[in-house]
Parts: C-alpha cells; structure tokens; sequence
C-alpha cells in the first residue's frame, strides 16, 4: 500500500495566515514533492455543522470560499482530491460503527474536545454531533486509509483518538483498517500563528485574522494595528521581542533574503532583531518590512484567487468530480469494513449457503 495523507479544513469562514503557515504551505509542498501515491483534501461542512447547525447558510456560502483558497494557494485538482464531506456519506455508517468502539468518558478526556466545549460555551448543553466529531474524523481518515495526518499540534489528541479506534477495530474484527501518523509543522512558529491582536490564536470568531484575499490595503491596515512590545514608547527605547506580533510573523515569512531586499542596512532578520532590542528601531520600520513580506507572498495567491472567481462552475466542477472520486475510495473502506464485521449479508455467499441448508434440514 502507497503513502496516503487525509487533511481539510471546516468551512465557516475564508482561510488566512494562520491556516497557511500552519497547514496550506505544507500541503502544497507535500503534493509537489512526489513522496505521496494519493492526497485527499477535504472540505469539511458536515463537521462544520455540528456547531453551525441554526446557521446552515453559513457553511453553504463557505464552501466556495474555502475552494478558492485552495485553489489559490496552489492545491492541484490534477495531482490532490478535493472533496465536500456531505458528498461522502459512507463516512457517516463508518462513524456509527466506529462510535461503538470509544467510550463517552473518554471522548470527554479528549483536552482538544474540552478545550472547544469551552470555546464555544457548550458546557451545559453540548449537540450530540459535535461531541462526537472526533469519531467522524477518524472515519473520515481511515475510509481513505491515510497513512499521513498533516495537522496542527492542537489536533495530536485526534490522531490518537483514531489510532485507538483502528487498533480496537483490528483487535476485534481482524486487520482491516490503517494506523495513521501524525506530521507536525515542521517549525514551532508554524504550530500556531497568534492574531492581530496578540491572542495565541489566529481566529475569525475573534477578528483578529488576516486573510488570504485580503487586499494590499487590508494587509497594511492590519499589520499597522498589530500588537508590539507596549512598552517600546519611543524609537531609542529598547524593544521586547517576546509576544511582538510583527516579529513573531516575519519568523514565520521572512528570508534573510527579502530582509536585505526590503530593508538594505540589514543583511539578516537577526540584525533587525538586534536592533530593536538594543534601541533606535522603530515599531513602523518593522511593520514596513512585514507589509512588504507579506505583499510579496499574497500577491501570487490573488492573482490565482482571482482567476478562479471568474470560473465559479468549473470550481464546482472540481469538487463534484473530486466527491466521485473521494466516494469511490471510502466505498472500498466501508465494504472491507461490513465484510470483516461479517455484517455484509447479501455478498456471503458462505452464509447464504449455511442458512439455507440449516432451515432445509430443518424442515425434512
């Protein structure tokens, strides 16, 4: 069996920075590098409404908005699946099954779980579907029996949850499903890329996000706004790096390369930072530097954004073809899952045999 990786994102909103240092990038690179026989890219509305589900217009309208960002980033329907989850349902009887296997109590251990409870202040009274939504993305990995798992750190305790599942299915009903791996972004900068507004999280719901189709303007007002070091009052006083947004995204953006070429006294982005620190940078000279990193990155993506917003039905098009595909593959999954469970009935031909000659003797 070939390498395999299953990835995607809910669609409640356009994707931004966050999502492309921390997922999009790498995917794009994964796809190109050759190593992978299969890539799955999933849209992931029926998640995205166990918490949507008074505002089902939401995910509908978001859909698209999350495929062009796809697109735009360089995500290739010709070498990676792009699919809407609705569009699968045989993900939905793999869950059911699967829900079988894992305990109530330790869904609710699961820190990711609690964590987004939390969040979005489900605490007394949590949908059942969002509750087990680790379950279903263990269905939706393994129906496509990813060996790969590109995800975010706060997403390792899913992936465990998933190779429990496979493990417990394996041990009961016989080697049948594939235990995925974990692949982590491969910097600490791009586990999890703080908002605007210093929060630990880039998050739409806190507006505190800067999108992919955002334009130059929007960037610039942005990253002018962005949370620094709130004691570096005057351009002599020296600078806090620790916390300072527009420090921690050129981590995340900046060559040494581009600082050289958009800041000429400085040969590295070390010289900045040392010169913040030690007093007589300003805040604005930073903030030029990131714009212009920035700009320099997102202006590729727009144009391919922009490409695609004229070719709507062929968008969807793409997705229609890439949910054909996508079901095919988790259609293979489900029915090497009812076979090793032995509940496919009408294709045992061995119980079909056994039943009739046990009633026929029965009856002579």
């Amino acid at each position: 069996m070939g390498k395999i990786i299953l990835t995607g994102d809910r669609p409640t909103g356009r994707l931004h920075l966050g999502h492309y240092v921390g997922s999009l990038k790498r995917r794009v690179e994964l796809q190109n590098s050759g190593e992978f026989d299969k890539i799955f890219i999933m849209i992931a509305d029926a998640q995205a409404l166990t918490d949507n589900a008074d505002n089902p217009e939401k995910v509908r309208q978001n859909v698209i908005e999350v495929a062009l960002d796809y697109l735009s980033v360089g995500l290739d329907p010709a070498k990676s699946t792009l699919f809407v989850q609705t569009h699968v349902p045989e993900l939905c009887e793999l869950a059911f099954y699967y829900m079988n296997l894992v305990s109530v109590s330790r869904v609710q251990r699961n820190p990711t779980v609690k964590t987004e409870i939390q969040m979005r202040g489900f605490e007394k009274s949590i949908p059942m579907g969002f509750f087990s939504y680790p379950v279903s993305q263990a269905s939706d990995i393994t129906a496509f029996k990813a060996t790969t798992v590109p995800v975010g750190e706060d997403q390792a305790p899913m992936i465990e949850l998933t190779r429990e599942i496979v493990n417990r299915f394996n041990n009961i009903y016989g080697p049948t499903l594939v235990e995925p791996e974990i692949l982590l972004p491969d910097t600490q900068v791009c586990m999890r890329l703080p908002g605007t507004d210093g929060k630990a999280k880039m998050s739409k719901s806190l507006g505190n996000c800067i999108y992919l189709s955002d334009t130059p303007k929007e960037v610039k007002k942005k990253v002018n706004s962005m949370y620094t070091d709130p004691e570096h009052l005057t351009i002599e006083s020296p600078g806090h790096l620790e916390g300072n947004c527009p420090f921690i995204y050129l981590d995340a953006f900046a060559s040494d390369e581009q600082v050289t070429r958009f800041a000429p006294d400085y040969k590295s982005l070390q010289e900045v930072k040392d010169h913040y620190t030690r007093g007589g940078l300003g805040d604005g000279t930073v903030k030029k530097l990131l714009i212009n990193v920035l700009e320099e990155m997102l202006a590729p993506i727009r144009e391919r954004r922009a490409y695609w917003e004229q070719r709507i039905p062929e968008v969807y098009e793409i997705l229609r073809t890439g949910s054909e595909k996508a079901r095919e593959a988790a259609a293979e999954t489900l029915n090497q899952v009812r076979e090793a469970m032995k509940i496919n009935y009408f294709a045992d031909s061995a119980l079909i045999a056994e039943q009739a000659k046990k009633y026929k003797s029965g009856k002579s």
